[in-house]
């Protein structure tokens, strides 16, 4: 009875190695791999809309760190990175106490070419990371 069950599944094993039969592991891999279509995040974005505010907030900070970017001497462009936007206050991420505090002296020219440039902002806020 045990050999009835056998041949009624398929051939055996034996069988399987001596004639290069694989087709009982290729249905079982193809049901455990899943395939990941990949896609760039600008496709991502169109998808969902928490995404798309998220990186339109990106976007313009970075655009508003362009703006600047001419006023802020070259050595300390590197230690700067662009921080949110949240209604007429900008921050600035900077790396070391030194660049915060010349930041900090920059900040009206800063205010003035961000208003100048048709960004409403009356503040810039200067936050130090500090190194982990």
């Amino acid at each position: 009875m045990g050999a009835l069950l056998q041949k009624a599944s398929g051939p055996s094993r034996r069988e399987r190695r001596q004639t290069g039969h694989f087709s009982h592991l290729t249905s079982s891999l193809m049901s455990s791999t899943r395939r990941f279509n990949s896609f760039t995040l600008l496709q991502a974005a169109d998808e969902s809309p928490t995404l798309a505010g998220l990186l339109a907030r990106a976007q313009d900070a970075a655009a508003r760190l362009q703006a600047i970017e001419g006023l802020i001497p070259i050595e300390m462009r590197p230690a700067i990175k662009p921080g949110p936007a949240e209604d007429d206050v900008w921050c600035l991420i900077v790396q070391g106490s030194a660049a915060a505090a010349k930041l900090r002296q920059l900040a009206p020219t800063l205010v003035a070419r961000l208003n100048a440039r048709g960004w409403k902002v009356a503040s810039i806020r200067i936050k130090v990371q500090t190194r982990r």
